[in-house]
């Protein structure tokens, strides 16, 4: 979506927002009509008034006048009916409007593929989630729908002056050329701003959000002060950007005061006049064109107010629909499901590069029987991690084949092959909830009692049973009331409930201790029996029983064979990363 800036109002953004108010379009319709008629219901008490003073009281009609403010009276009770009805409905659609756009903006994040997330910010996508469409809100309760009651309050406002004293009513609109002006150019300057703020507000989120996330490394390593003065840097650009919004607040609005209270005293000075020489029947006319005076500077004093809300709304609405509108979703073409895979893997002439002209795979070919147990092992950005990313469907490849079962993962749907397809990675995340809503995920089709079978029949059950609630155990926010091993075990039951037929194993013992090794190992061999699986390792002891190794060197396949058939390769990959795994574990 193009960046409009420079525009005051942006009628695309406007009308793209309006759209979601179709599907409520009976209380819209209610808030909308209680608008219209309150701005012609505010205009009879200055009509009553001017009838009031002119005839009642300077005739001295006590039973009119007493007719007069009962008239009054009822006229307020009907103001205050509507004005209950539009703010009561306006706020309605407004919030159900928010409901769905954060609902569409979050569905539609839920599909983007890794790449996008390695690219942005978390705390970010917070802030329009959230704070982006709270203000959406804002644009429907204190935006559209005032502002549309102030325009036609002010339109029949000018028309009943005109209806009275044509020569009042130019006097009294007299300054409204230069209100108008200052208030266009307002309204134009004020746009950049809040765009300015909602940037520096996402800015000050995804600091927070990441510092917060990573205080064990802040405090580790003694980032404290570091990390408070940036935080104070952003949050002072944070506070420059709003008090740009309050300088321009604090011209236009002792402007519009001043060029309002003109204009009342122009009205005051001429009808007088007008009262003197008998041009008006009497000074209920002058106090009736006042306070229609005030009807009219007023509501174009909160328009300026309003059409900020609407402004910051649109420019909401602007950034969060560019989330919206970003094409990184993995294509769905597919249509066959994935069902009772046998597990067979096959990967031909895989290229991928995570940045372009930056291959990280250079023409893999990988072939997984059945039921095999396959580790790929290999230094540090070899291209390990990549290949079950592929397998996943987490990214595209650049060219080549993946296929399962022989047939192109992308021609199964993307839900039913991730179903098949469990892993369990070495920064294992959880949710702050029970254990038991961790390995399940919420899904209503595992019960509890399976999953205990479960965890019995993989040795971790009297683990989870030591812990205060057993399976009701609530974890905290990522696991942290619990060792990392304690974490990875959780993980092997999530992924042994599922039923893959194909899992996948990411260094999953690489930094547990001894005691959860053992358990962790007990139920690897419980879950991979029967079933393809992929293991990758950093410790080549807990691979000596697949059968079959993958070495993979910067992207390609260098080796491949059995434990004992690629150690007996003199000056062999494998062979080395052996040994001195083997030396160093006898040094220790």
């Amino acid at each position: 979506m193009a960046n409009k800036t420079g525009n005051a109002f942006d009628m695309e953004i406007f009308l793209r927002l309006m759209s979601f108010a179709k599907k409520y379009r009976r209380n819209f319709i209610i808030a909308s009509i209680s608008t219209i008629l309150l701005s012609g219901v505010a205009l009879l008490t200055p009509i009553i008034l001017k009838d009031t003073v002119d005839v009642y009281i300077a005739n001295k009609d006590t039973e009119g006048l007493i007719h007069s403010i009962l008239l009054m009276f009822g006229v307020l009770m009907i103001e205050v009916v509507l004005r209950f009805t539009f703010i009561y409905y306006a706020n309605w659609v407004g919030q159900h409007i928010i409901r769905d756009i954060r609902a569409k903006i979050f569905r539609h994040i839920l599909q983007f593929r890794m790449s996008y997330f390695d690219k942005n910010s978390v705390g970010k996508l917070v802030t329009r989630v959230v704070s982006d469409i709270e203000t959406i809100a804002a644009f429907f309760s204190s935006g559209v729908f005032t502002i549309v009651s102030d325009v036609l309050q002010m339109f029949a406002v000018i028309i009943v002056m005109f209806f009275i004293n044509w020569k009042l009513a130019f006097i009294a609109i007299a300054v409204l050329p230069i209100l108008l002006y200052a208030t266009k150019v307002f309204q134009k300057a004020i746009k950049a701003t809040f765009q300015e703020v909602r940037n520096q507000v996402a800015n000050l989120n995804g600091f927070v959000q990441e510092r917060v996330t990573g205080m064990k490394i802040v405090q580790l390593f003694n980032r404290e002060k570091i990390e408070y003065d940036n935080f104070k840097d952003i949050n002072n650009k944070h506070k420059e950007a709003f008090v740009k919004t309050i300088w321009y607040f604090s011209i236009f609005f002792p402007i519009a005061e001043i060029l309002s209270s003109i204009g009342i005293g122009l009205v005051v000075w001429f009808g007088s006049k007008q009262v003197i020489t008998g041009e008006v029947p009497g000074p209920g006319t002058v106090m009736a064109f006042v306070q229609m005076a005030q009807m009219l500077f007023r509501p174009l004093r909160q328009i300026a107010d309003k059409f900020n809300q609407l402004q910051m709304g649109i420019v909401s609405g602007e950034r969060v629909f560019k989330i919206i509108d970003t094409d990184s979703a993995i294509s769905k073409n597919g249509t066959l499901e994935a069902k009772n895979l046998k597990g067979e893997i096959n990967f031909k002439e895989v290229r991928f590069s995570y940045i372009e002209g930056e291959e990280v795979l250079k023409g893999i070919n990988l072939n997984v029987k059945s039921g095999q147990t396959v580790a790929i092992v290999g230094a540090t950005g070899a291209g390990k991690s990549t290949i079950i990313n592929l397998l996943n469907r987490f990214y595209e490849i650049d060219s080549g084949t993946i296929c399962i079962d022989e047939i192109a993962i992308d021609t199964y749907k993307l839900e039913s092959l991730r179903t098949q397809v469990a892993v369990v990675l070495q920064d294992v995340f959880l949710f702050s909830d029970s254990i038991l809503n961790n390995i399940t995920l919420k899904d209503s089709s595992v019960s509890k009692d399976a999953v205990v079978e479960a965890a019995k029949q993989i040795g971790i059950h009297d683990f989870i049973m030591t812990l205060p609630g057993g399976y009701d155990y609530n974890v905290k926010e990522r696991g942290v009331m619990l060792s990392s091993g304690q974490r990875q075990l959780i993980a092997f039951l999530r992924a042994y409930v599922s039923k893959p037929s194909i899992l996948i194993l990411d260094e999953a013992t690489s930094s547990v201790d001894a005691y959860s090794e053992k358990m962790i190992q007990h139920a690897t061999d419980t879950i991979t029996k029967g079933r393809t699986s992929i293991v990758i390792a950093h410790r080549l002891a807990t691979i000596k029983q697949a059968d079959k190794i993958i070495v993979m060197d910067k992207g390609l396949i260098v080796e491949e064979g059995t434990h004992s058939e690629l150690l007996i390769k003199e000056g062999g990959y494998y062979k080395n990363l052996y040994d001195k795994q083997f030396s160093l574990d006898v040094a220790s």
